[in-house]
């Protein structure tokens, strides 16, 4: 079998990987990973990976789908790469597997670490209008419908693909060593992932952190990220008694526990959503996190919402708003019967509440301080619960002049011709926290798609000039990785 080629039942797109000579260059290597769209093969690997079905969220029904996808197409994948792949059974029972490939070329070079996930979630299948529904890669122009076509399986196919453009034109070698994970319970919460990795540090550990997924800035821009806003996820619950009541016969006399919740909430958010608990706030945005987001624009193009002028923390502009600030919001409330409203007191109401936090938030003391907030304002029936089902998870930040942010901006920079958009904290949940605090790494991240993706929406997609632009920069980045000089 000619070397770069894998079966698995079927010949899969070839790698052509010269070990001749290791003589090439950046520009070949650019070309070669954007020769992989232009030839169709980038639409070809990703077409068989989205007909996979990985639905995290339909679990058990799905479980044989997200281990096919590692046996049969990352397994063989990555092999053809030269990688060793070892597959970790997920402590939390149900859960799909996770997969660290590893390919160490030089125990004295740097060690890159890579990050997918190969689950998605529900399908949606009867909401989808464009394409051929969520299972079948389908192409409208410049745009490219499935589920996972942007998150994550288009991704880890461009850094995939942009690893092999650099060993074709390296004669078969990285120049630096590469490790990669793909788990499949991201869409759960990266169920398990935490316990794997920490269990066998030694197996993981790495130099830096590479790795894709979310959206960039904006579909013109490629972009680099540095970390995440955390999640705490938590119920606020007003019962006031045991059953409801004839609001015709009762009203006026009986609280109602929606209104008590909605003044609750009230009393700690702005009606323009600013926050008014001081334990709530971040410290003052730093200057370096300014300077980055004032060449930051946030724009998802004609598929995303108008932004609400005026919304959020006042004072501060639209990308510190949401990359440097915290932000709260309510995911859900529920009282009564929402689908058949009767002429009925509600004896309870629930709000399912999240606040987005950045690092340096004292993220310990917010419930408390909400709890001591809600008693002194009269609200002592309003209780605080866990939602431990989804918890929460940490803020982190690779600081914007830190020397490996510093070396990716000058990588893109020579590929691109122009400094990227640089983000110190997404909106996004990824498991960062588990690379550089548990890991102890630096992080950087490089998004693949667009702000207007309909990520975990019916009708997602790709951007086809986002893919070839990220293929371009991946490999500019793995060339760079290999040639020395790295922090």
């Amino acid at each position: 079998m000619p070397v770069g080629t894998a079966r698995t039942g079927r010949l899969m797109t070839a790698i052509h990987i010269d070990k001749k000579s290791g003589a090439g260059t950046r520009a070949g290597a650019i070309g070669r990973a954007e020769a992989y769209l232009d030839e169709g093969r980038f639409e070809t690997d990703l077409a068989r990976r989205v007909a996979i079905r990985t639905e995290s969220q339909a679990l058990p029904a799905s479980r044989s789908e997200l281990d096919r996808y590692v046996a049969d197409e990352m397994i063989p994948s990555f092999k053809a790469l030269g990688f060793d792949c070892r597959t970790f059974d997920n402590p939390v029972k149900g859960q799909g597997p996770v997969l660290l490939a590893t390919r160490i070329e030089d125990k004295a070079l740097p060690t890159v670490l890579g990050y997918g996930h190969g689950d998605v979630i529900r399908g949606q299948d009867a909401q989808w209008t464009k394409g051929r529904g969520p299972w079948v890669l389908a192409r409208d122009g410049d745009r490219l419908y499935g589920r996972g076509t942007a998150d994550n399986k288009c991704q880890h196919t461009i850094n995939m693909a942009a690893m092999a453009a650099v060993m074709a034109e390296r004669g078969g070698r990285l120049g630096f060593n590469a490790k990669y994970i793909i788990e499949m319970a991201e869409e759960t919460g990266s169920a398990g992932l935490d316990d794997v990795v920490l269990a066998h540090k030694d197996a993981f550990a790495a130099t830096v952190l590479v790795a894709s997924d979310g959206p960039r800035a904006t579909a013109e821009r490629p972009t680099l990220v540095l970390g995440n806003r955390g999640a705490l996820t938590f119920d606020l619950v007003c019962r006031l008694r045991d059953g409801a009541h004839h609001s015709g016969n009762w009203g006026g006399l009986l609280a109602d526990p929606v209104v008590v919740l909605s003044h609750a909430i009230a009393s700690f958010v702005g009606p323009r959503g600013g926050l008014r608990l001081k334990a709530w706030l971040p410290p003052p945005i730093a200057a370096n996190i300014r300077a980055v987001l004032a060449d930051v624009t946030i724009d998802g193009g004609n598929d995303a919402p108008v932004i609400d002028a005026g919304w959020g923390e006042p004072g501060l502009t639209g990308p510190e708003k949401v990359y440097a600030w915290n932000s709260f919001a309510v995911l859900a409330v529920t009282a009564g019967n929402p689908e058949a409203p009767v002429n009925a007191i509600a004896p309870y109401a629930r709000a399912r509440c999240q606040l987005r936090y950045v690092v340096g938030t004292k993220i310990d003391e917010v419930l408390p301080a909400l709890r001591r907030h809600l008693d002194t304002q009269g609200f002592k029936a309003v209780d605080i619960e866990a939602v431990p089902e989804v918890g929460r998870f940490e803020a982190t930040r690779t600081d914007p002049d830190h020397p490996w942010a510093l070396w990716a901006i000058t990588s893109f920079t020579a590929t691109t011709g122009s400094n990227p958009a640089v983000i110190p904290s997404s909106g996004g949940g990824v498991p960062n926290h588990l690379f550089q605090t548990g890991l102890g790494m630096p992080t950087l991240w490089v998004p693949h798609s667009y702000p207007g993706c309909s990520q975990h929406a019916p009708d997602e997609h790709i951007l086809l000039p986002v893919a070839r632009s990220a293929l371009a920069v991946m490999a500019g980045l793995y060339w760079d990785l290999g040639a020395g000089g790295t922090p």
